[in-house]
């Protein structure tokens, strides 16, 4: 499973330190290192929405989420964090939040800096100010969320931004003034500062040479890059494991983690190819076909194998829409409209909690020792109904006590 799984000793103790000897047990995982992730954006709208009914649809939606994934992606886009000025979603944004941790699941802001989704009320300001508002906006919200949101896309589609000028907006003022490589470095230089632990990716939907160009840059500049993101949303056409093997050879040679941040695959027609912004595009609400679902589940299928069992450098997928008719009404989900489940959420679930999941029975030796292997995570020891406190399987010698 090249790294995705740890072999590994393991000694079973008593409460008196001493060994439980020539014992069956069971090692139970209870959650992957890996990051299986999905924006989780109908959180938020279960905890602002007024509509009873439309709280019941996105309740129902939600613990259906919670089946499957460990990563949240959660939605920081200035424009609406921070509609009006000194005005934010902190509150509610902040106990879903609390929530989904304790629920263990792991949090990551989107985005702290992007051009598009940007607060238009900084456009009456002069750029140095819009700079130290962009300053400002990053060290309140790394240190409100610290030790709760510590992985956040630090600043997002940067390759683009030079050339940007389908509309007027704060960042590309900025970068046009300071420079792309030295916006980059600001903004993980503030980031950092206010959570010196956090993991701060740059992201992008350009997976070409120009990426991998910028990054370069970016390190000889001397930003520290925690992780690269790469966006893989496949509306114009699936892509085919040449191109997979291609995107991942070009960034897995910076020996930083990768991040697949926003991974898309439609169960309906694609979008056409002379569309060149997929903004431009909306589907029909009866775009998703049974033929196409198959489809989806199948291509879905091999891009998480080939990335999970092939390539260890990948520490994160996240599916970007976990329900049909969010961005572009497409129709990208693992669930209908209706929250009814796809074939390709049956699929995953099979695969995250199943296929690539360790539940095993065993049985210590003389001095209560005994050999374990299984995919890297958390985990439990039950002898007969005691159970031991949660671990991590690690690469040495591990001490349980019952």
């Amino acid at each position: 499973m090249n790294g995705r799984t740890l072999k590994t000793k393991i000694r079973i103790l008593d409460c008196k330190n001493q060994p439980i000897k020539n014992t069956e047990f069971e090692l139970i995982q209870k959650s992957h290192e890996f990051l299986f992730g999905c924006n989780a954006f109908d959180f938020i709208g279960e905890k602002i929405t007024k509509d009873r009914n439309q709280k019941k649809i996105l309740a129902e939606r939600n613990k259906k989420w919670l089946e499957i994934f460990n990563f949240a992606t959660l939605p920081f886009y200035w424009g609406s964090y921070e509609a009006k000025e000194g005005i934010t979603i902190k509150k509610p944004m902040m106990k879903v939040a609390n929530d989904l941790r304790k629920k263990n699941v792991i949090l990551k802001g989107h985005p702290l800096c992007w051009h598009t989704v940007c607060a238009p009320w900084l456009l009456k300001y002069d750029t140095e100010t819009i700079f130290q508002k962009q300053m400002q906006r990053i060290k309140r919200e790394v240190s409100d969320f610290k030790g709760i949101v510590d992985i956040w896309d630090a600043i997002n589609e940067v390759v683009i931004l030079p050339h940007f000028d389908r509309y007027d907006n704060a960042v590309s003022r900025i970068e046009k003034k300071y420079g792309q490589v030295e916006l980059v470095k600001a903004v993980f230089e503030q980031a950092q500062k206010y959570n010196p632990n956090g993991i701060f990716l740059l992201n992008d939907f350009n997976t070409s040479s120009a990426y991998a160009n910028l990054i370069e840059e970016c390190l000889d500049a001397g930003v520290k890059i925690d992780a690269i993101g790469i966006q893989s949303h496949q509306h114009q056409g699936v892509w085919s494991m040449e191109k997979l093997e291609e995107v991942l050879s070009r960034f897995e040679k910076f020996n930083l983690p990768i991040h697949f941040t926003e991974n898309t695959m439609v169960s309906g027609h694609l979008v056409p190819p002379e569309i060149q912004d997929l903004n431009d595009f909306h589907y029909e609400d009866d775009a998703s076909t049974a033929e196409f679902e198959e489809k989806q589940k199948n291509d879905m299928e091999k891009f998480y194998r080939e990335i999970f069992e092939n390539h260890p450098s990948v520490k994160a997928i996240t599916n970007w829409d976990f329900a049909d008719g969010a961005w572009l009404n497409a129709p990208s989900g693992l669930i209908r409209k209706d929250n009814s489940e796809k074939p390709v959420f049956k699929m995953l679930k099979n695969l995250i909690k199943k296929e690539w999941w360790t539940k095993l029975s065993s049985k210590t030796d003389n001095n209560g020792f005994c050999e374990v292997e299984g995919f890297k995570g958390n985990y439990v020891v039950c002898v007969g109904k005691k159970i031991s406190k949660e671990f991590s399987l690690e690469d040495k010698l591990l001490e349980i006590i019952i």
